[in-house]
């Protein structure tokens, strides 16, 4: 018993001596808005003023890893949201994932990059919902951005205001796919569970970061379908390679080229010639395709966020605009291999959601 009740106190007297880093924070926000219409099947939807509520709990960091004191200690953590788009065609989608608040002028702003999945409660259906061409299935990807004022109003609760944009899409997983963008207002309360902690000072702001060039190989795959509803999902592959070069301790830019084997394509080529003859599209139309793009890499932790811009340099088959772009997040596994997922769009319209596999060196 004497050995048990030194052990127990040797455990305590252990914990008690580990360092707290972090806190954590709970906060609730409703917010208000208008669906963005970026295409002209989507007019119906300018019904009403969709709603919701968005959930976060995050941990808040003091700057004990050196990327916390570079990004002027952000939060960290997941998400939920709801959000109500008082349409009977879209119907209403309920959303989990991770999230990162960004912090400015003097801590007075909070900026908000959020990514996850969300399911939908009315997806297109050929027989019940055939008008709803945003949604082609019932789980989808959700992207929101949120800039927020918040100031504390009393003991541990905070007060913020701002506003929200959100973003639902399955990247054309499945046809139809013109997703939904909205944009609102927001307001919510956060509560501390605990008390703040003396933040550790950022010892390497005029330090020049130097590393030289970067060469990355990289394969994006996934599953399609292309526009015509009930046409099946095909596989497609985009190896890519690009050269990148940090330029600050948190950023890169990358410069790179890449081919396109989208075999959706291939079967939308078949269709387009027999369907429109005055097209002059013929079946035997090469469906491959190749870009050069620009792009910037946001280190966070082994967390990187990335963005792209490109241009068709071969493009057989034009049914989009010649210029690309994705968003994407990727994970560190080592300081040469990673993982991560990307939104391969054509302005708003998406193309294909990537599934990310590449190597640095």
């Amino acid at each position: 018993m004497r050995k048990l009740y030194f052990f127990l106190l040797l455990f305590t007297t252990f914990l008690s001596a580990q360092e707290k880093t972090e806190t954590t924070a709970l906060d609730v926000q409703y917010f208000r808005g208008n669906v963005l219409p970026h295409t002209d099947d989507l007019q119906h939807f300018l019904q009403g003023h969709p709603d919701g509520v968005l959930i976060s709990l995050y941990k808040k960091t003091y700057g004990h890893q050196e990327w916390e004191r570079a990004f002027n200690y952000p939060d960290y953590g997941g998400y939920f949201i709801f959000q109500d788009f008082k349409n009977d065609i879209l119907g209403k989608v309920y959303g989990v994932g991770a999230h990162y608040n960004f912090y400015f002028l003097n801590r007075k702003v909070q900026f908000k990059i959020a990514q996850g999945v969300a399911y939908t409660t009315d997806p297109h259906d050929k027989e019940n919902n055939s008008k709803n061409f945003a949604f082609g299935s019932k789980i989808v990807a959700n992207t929101n951005f949120a800039l927020n004022y918040t100031t504390p109003i009393v003991d541990r609760f905070e007060l913020k205001a701002g506003l929200l944009f959100t973003h639902f899409s399955n990247g054309r997983i499945k046809a139809p796919n013109s997703g939904v963008n909205s944009y609102g207002v927001n307001l919510g309360i956060t509560y501390n569970f605990e008390e703040p902690l003396e933040r550790q000072i950022d010892t390497l702001p005029k330090v020049k970061f130097t590393e030289p060039l970067k060469y990355n190989l990289v394969l994006r795959t996934g599953i399609s379908e292309n526009p015509i509803i009930g046409s099946g999902q095909k596989p497609f592959f985009h190896p890519a390679f690009y050269i990148d070069k940090r330029i600050s301790r948190k950023s890169a830019l990358q410069l790179g080229t890449e081919v396109f084997f989208t075999n959706s394509y291939k079967e939308f080529i078949k269709f387009q010639s027999i369907a429109y003859p005055e097209e002059n599209v013929t079946a035997d139309t090469d469906y491959k395709r190749a870009g050069v793009f620009i792009g910037y890499e946001l280190f966070i932790n082994r967390i990187s966020l990335e963005a792209q811009v490109g241009y068709y340099v071969y493009q057989p088959y034009k049914s989009d605009i010649p210029i690309y772009d994705r968003v994407g997040m990727k994970y560190y596994i080592t300081k040469k291999m990673y993982t991560g997922l990307s939104i391969k769009t054509h302005i708003f319209l998406a193309e294909a959601m990537e599934f990310v596999m590449g190597v640095r060196f």
